[in-house]
């Protein structure tokens, strides 16, 4: 896909960060192609409409990278305290990925079992090795794509489907 080689301790964390890449686009890419009134239409959705849904996934992403770098990330909830508009976010997502991606491909088995400890929005003390946090974003964004999908359906809009066996039938190198 990416002709990203990874060590073998990495290949099924970053197998699902690609997927979680090439999702992220298509989707984008659909977005990008509807008109910003169906982007901000308020829906019967948890966070409002497709823009502040995009705004929470973002913002979850954010959080995760400052634990994983063990520093204050500032939030004060699971929302974007601003919105961006579309194409920001996108550029916005596109950095995060590149920061998983290349953080990711860095680290050794020693350094995915080590455990971090945080604390969660509502003050609670969270604590999650680096693999499970990589995981935990990476299907956190798949839980909500599943709601812009709804979303869409909504306008009625469809994109190419996004399924983990569509990546691995049609995308992903298994030979990297």
């Amino acid at each position: 896909m990416s002709g990203l080689s990874l060590p073998d301790h990495l290949r099924t964390t970053g197998m699902f960060l690609q997927y979680r890449v090439w999702a992220d686009r298509l989707t984008y890419e659909a977005l990008l192609k509807l008109p910003r009134e169906e982007i901000v239409k308020p829906r019967q959705t948890t966070f409002g409409n497709i823009l502040q849904t995009l705004g929470h996934v973002h913002v979850v992403d954010d959080m995760f990278r400052h634990h994983l770098q063990g520093t204050e990330h500032g939030y004060r909830s699971r929302q974007a305290d601003q919105i961006l508009d579309l194409e920001e976010w996108w550029h916005a997502t596109q950095a995060l990925h590149q920061w998983y991606m290349k953080t990711c491909a860095s680290w050794n088995v020693d350094d995915l079992k080590e455990q971090i400890s945080f604390a969660f929005i509502d003050g609670q003390t969270g604590i999650m090795t680096r693999e499970e946090i990589i995981l935990h974003v990476i299907n956190h964004a798949t839980y909500h794509r599943g709601f812009i999908g709804d979303m869409l359906k909504q306008i009625p809009q469809s994109w190419p489907a996004n399924d983990l066996t569509v990546f691995l039938r049609n995308h992903y190198d298994r030979s990297a």
